[in-house]
């Protein structure tokens, strides 16, 4: 009770990433044993855990383990495999939109770029809907790498009509030329930029190449909290709803998801380890494209 209204994982949150699961901390506590010990404890009947792609393969770890595990999909990026959507999506769309409009009244009256950071390392799923929302003008997203002349193509056959350009960038977008490096070569590319993250290298070299003043804008983490959305509010309480009667029924071992428009139950072992990744083929990116939107790849 009470909590309907409250945004963020208000639970709190463990960073440690899966790889490190199995290393000892620093005291020597082994943190599946100790996790499995704290549920037998506690007398716990099952064990929901809400989260995205990490917490769903903690869950399916400590399924294998012999505890009765229920997962809920949580995660602003909408990358969980195995479900339509995740709760916090919605909302985080609206943060990142609401920035893109704000920022639309500076852009025009200073007739000025502006490159707008908005969340996704992995996947574009935000930058994507938020981009088309706000009205981005190029939308850049790590399932479809980028070419930097096209981009700047498309800012200036923009400036001959209008006095502003809206670039919205994925935390993960990568140029065709990084993506095909090997992973090894292009993490050493990454531990060796000197700017905070890529959008500040897009805006330098936009502002080089076109002339035209860029600016740099980050909502950063406000897109992970504040008040949800009504559409995430349901979706919440949906996704909590079948995961108490499931577990009154006795049944454990999978994630609630949303497909084909219904509520239903994905095993762990199937969604864990896997992302949902943006299809560059894709209705919402087609139609994007359609309107003039530059991805970027041509």
């Amino acid at each position: 009770s009470g909590i309907l209204t409250r945004g963020g994982p208000i639970l709190g949150t463990s960073r440690t990433p899966f790889k490190r699961l199995d290393i000892p901390e620093a005291d020597g506590v082994e943190k599946v044993p100790a996790m499995v010990h704290t549920y037998h404890k506690l007398q716990l009947g099952c064990l929901f855990m809400l989260g995205g792609n990490g917490s769903t393969k903690t869950a399916n770890r400590l399924r294998e383990e012999g505890l009765n595990v229920i997962a809920l999909p949580k995660t602003i990026d909408n990358d969980t495999w195995g479900t339509e959507l995740t709760f916090g999506f919605t909302s985080a769309i609206d943060v990142a939109t609401k920035c893109i409009d704000d920022i639309h009244t500076t852009a025009s009256s200073h007739g000025r770029v502006f490159v707008i950071e908005i969340m996704g390392h992995k996947v574009g799923w935000i930058p994507l809907y938020a981009g088309v929302a706000g009205g981005a003008d190029v939308i850049l997203i790590p399932e479809i790498p980028y070419d930097m002349d096209n981009v700047i193509k498309t800012i200036e056959h923009r400036m001959e009509t209008s006095r502003f350009t809206i670039v919205a960038v994925a935390e993960g977008a990568i140029s065709k030329e990084d993506a095909a490096l090997s992973k090894k070569e292009y993490k050493k590319k990454l531990a060796e930029r000197t700017s905070p993250s890529i959008v500040y290298d897009i805006a330098k070299e936009i502002e080089a190449k076109t002339g035209r003043e860029t600016r740099v804008a980050i909502p950063g983490h406000t897109q992970r909290g504040g008040q949800p959305d009504a559409q995430d509010r349901i979706f919440a309480t949906q996704c909590g709803v079948e995961a108490a009667l499931g577990c009154l029924r006795g049944e454990f071992g999978y994630m609630i998801a949303l497909r084909d428009g219904k509520m239903c139950h994905m095993p762990l072992e199937e969604v864990a380890g896997k992302l949902k990744y943006v299809d560059p083929q894709s209705d919402l990116v087609r139609e994007a494209k359609a309107l003039g939107i530059s991805f970027g790849d041509e």
